[in-house]
């Protein structure tokens, strides 16, 4: 059965170097996800300094949806994958896949893009649990700062809270990044 593990923590914590600290200290096949979408020139120097991070042995899917069908391929029973990130996985879902103003969206269609982005964790997480991969997590906690002034802010913090209940809940152990210093939550 498929093992999971959680990562978060703010901005520059340092979730995603513990998250790869805990794959380099496998002898399992490596096997990275990478969620982000390069759109300008900030976005591409984070992805190329994670790149360097990381070293060349790794196996790269970049996709922020349908993960078992990217992965039928990884079939190696040794493989550790490092989905960076859950935060960035669900802002692509909510803004990629619509044209929505969400300053005058409707609650039923808000309930409608969190209940396709939860089906798509779900089938994820219960993809891995059948599997023998091991899975690592990392994502942003945003629920520990102010109110978003703005209505997109709101429904992304919402919707990326319960997304991170949902999968801290089904792991196996849980890690909170402070300055550095990883709390074990479970």
């Amino acid at each position: 059965m498929g093992r999971i593990v959680y990562v978060t923590g703010g901005a520059r914590s340092g979730k995603s170097s513990y998250a790869e600290e805990i794959v380099f200290n496998t002898e399992k096949k490596r096997v990275y996800i990478a969620t982000s979408i390069i759109f300008d020139a900030e976005t591409q120097s984070r992805v190329d300094k994670h790149k360097i991070q990381r070293g060349e042995e790794w196996t790269t899917i970049e996709s922020y949806k349908n993960l078992p069908e990217k992965l039928q391929d990884i079939s190696d029973s040794e493989s550790v994958i490092l989905l960076d990130c859950l935060t960035n996985m669900v802002s692509n879902m909510m803004i990629m896949e619509e044209n929505i103003d969400w300053d005058t969206v409707t609650q039923d269609k808000v309930q409608e893009i969190e209940n396709v982005i939860k089906k798509e964790v779900e089938n994820f997480i219960q993809f891995i649990k059948r599997s023998n991969h091991e899975l690592v997590v990392v994502s942003n906690e945003i629920g520990m700062g102010i109110v978003p002034p703005y209505a997109l802010g709101r429904y992304f913090r919402d919707i990326c809270g319960r997304m991170n209940q949902l999968v801290a809940k089904e792991a196996d152990e849980a890690y909170l990044l402070v300055s550095g210093i990883s709390v074990k939550l479970k």
